[in-house]
């Protein structure tokens, strides 16, 4: 892409200049900045060292084997002059844009600019794909980029995938869950005691079609429309999701008694199972807790003594444990540790609630991505799991999501992104007009006005404060006083009472609070390779 390379004549891809041309001017637009302050060279190190090491052998194979998995920065959405996504390119080649002029800023976070010089027709924008693998409190989206490799780097004519971008979404599921369960016990308290008698109203209250609980609906919400924003600000042509993480009736039947699907061959056998089982038992020993180390799949009654293979009969052990406890009876194998036996016992019989929440949540979300108008792939979590493992990735959600779809072969995702924005959903506000007492009765009265002096809460600023210890320069939500003197949480913390006179806006508050953190990274090759010679464990 030639929207990666700094030393392009251009940035898009594809012919001069429009400026060349005659093209007008745009100019700034609502919310647009300047940033004719930054300095950087034509040609920043950041995007060299990327570049060389999405080049690098590994160490002497003599360039006869495949590179590792290459780790870089975020690349930067680019919109054209009329606002249309263009390809996104690297932050050091949109850093000399924004000095030369021909760039304005459109978003602080995730951070976008927008070319004042380029029309979308003019520009080769082959797209990129938004790879969504979604969780019960997090959801991982990547922004990936297949191509066909055109030297023999990576083989040539070979399918590869780039990471570009890498978001894990937050969901607030518990907190609406627990004002839920609070604001019925004020109800409840509040029929019980010695007032006013109010009939009840449950019967009358129906629940449309398609209804989903709160906390379940707030995922389906958050996730579709953080895909939403994005196509806004990218060239995105589909949409890959993990919509089936765990295949409850094959689980609880046992895949011994379902014929003719692909748990019984295949590469991709057992690993639905497998992962349900990690999830259920915190991928550790079922009998001693050892963690981080290789678990097999172990069944509690053996098949010996005619155990089945259904998933109350399933656990994880590790090689010492399974080869001491063999085909005894797990009674006798626990007999001097009955602690241990009772919990295994409570544990199995724990019903697949979790997976069929998380299966309901991913189904729904699959199906109102099909509202936004692009083609969307579904696949299995068992396929995310496989490519994962063969591909030499940790375990984090924006990995997995890297991983969803169909991957041609070892070694085929040859980049990720080093800095994963975190997006965690912070709510909107509160209709409450009145803040309860310890028995549900109004305490005090909130103020009818949301904004003050053109700030709202969350609110993303930047805040240059001159002196006290608090003194520099601040980005972060703040949250409004009618005083004029606001609080701020940046990243030192929650600081108060900074006036407004002292803020700048950035951001507008959309419901999420950012911050940042480095990738997992790729798996030691060892394990890699541990994977390779056992597979199945």
């Amino acid at each position: 892409m030639a929207a990666d390379n700094p030393g392009s004549r251009d940035e898009t891809g594809c012919g001069p200049s429009v400026r060349q041309h005659g093209g007008a001017d745009l100019g700034h637009g609502r919310g647009e900045t300047r940033e004719s302050g930054l300095k950087v060279h034509a040609r920043h190190p950041e995007a060299i060292a990327s570049a060389s090491a999405e080049g690098e052998h590994a160490a002497g194979n003599g360039g006869t084997t495949q590179p590792d998995v290459a780790c870089g920065a975020a690349y930067v959405p680019v919109l054209d002059r009329h606002g249309v996504p263009l390809m996104p390119c690297h932050p050091a080649r949109a850093r000399e844009l924004l000095t030369k002029g021909r760039a304005v800023v459109v978003r602080h976070t995730p951070f976008a600019i927008r070319l004042r010089d380029r029309d979308a027709e003019r520009s080769a924008v082959p797209g990129v794909a938004v790879r969504i693998d979604p969780g019960s409190k997090g959801t991982g989206i990547a922004v990936t980029a297949d191509s066909e490799a055109a030297n023999d780097e990576y083989g040539a004519g070979r399918q590869v995938r780039r990471g570009l971008m890498a978001i894990e979404l937050q969901h607030r599921g518990a907190q609406i869950h627990k004002a839920m369960q609070q604001r019925a016990n004020y109800r409840r308290a509040r029929r019980s005691r010695n007032l006013r008698y109010r009939s009840p109203r449950f019967d009358n209250r129906t629940r449309p079609a398609g209804w989903l609980a709160p906390t379940l609906q707030h995922r389906v919400d958050t996730v579709v429309s953080t895909v939403r924003r994005l196509t806004g600000y990218l060239p995105v042509t589909e949409i890959h999701i993990e919509r089936v993480c765990f295949d409850t009736h094959a689980m609880s039947e046992g895949v011994d008694r379902l014929e003719g699907v692909r748990y019984q061959q295949g590469t991709l056998a057992g690993y639905e199972v497998r992962r349900y089982l990690l999830e259920k038992w915190g991928r550790a020993c079922a009998y001693c807790g050892a963690q981080g180390v290789a678990l097999q799949v172990e069944h509690i009654e053996s098949k010996a003594r005619g155990g089945s293979d259904r998933i109350s009969n399933l656990t994880l052990a590790c090689g010492p444990c399974n080869q001491t406890k063999g085909a005894r009876p797990v009674a006798e194998f626990l007999s001097r540790r009955p602690h241990v036996l009772e919990r295994i016992l409570r544990q199995v019989k724990a019903p697949l609630r979790d997976a069929a929440a998380v299966n309901t949540t991913r189904w729904r979300i699959a199906d109102q991505l099909q509202s936004i108008g692009l083609p969307v792939y579904t696949w299995s979590g068992g396929r995310t799991q496989y490519n994962r493992m063969t591909q030499c990735l940790a375990k984090s959600h924006t990995l997995d999501a890297l991983a969803v779809g169909y991957i041609e072969d070892d070694r085929s995702i040859v980049r990720y992104p080093k800095t994963v924005l975190v997006a965690a959903a912070m709510g909107r506000g509160s209709y409450s007009r009145t803040r309860p007492d310890r028995n549900g009765f109004p305490r005090l009265r909130l103020p009818r006005s949301k904004q003050y002096f053109g700030y709202s809460t969350g609110d993303l600023v930047q805040a240059v404060i001159p002196t006290g210890m608090h003194a520099g320069v601040k980005v972060g939500r703040i949250a409004v006083r009618a005083t004029g003197r606001f609080n701020i949480r940046c990243a030192q913390g929650v600081i108060q009472g900074i006036h407004y006179r002292h803020m700048r806006l950035l951001q507008r508050a959309e419901g999420y609070g950012y911050t940042t953190r480095e990738e997992e990274g790729v798996r030691l090759e060892d394990e890699c390779q541990r994977h390779a010679d056992h597979p199945n464990d």
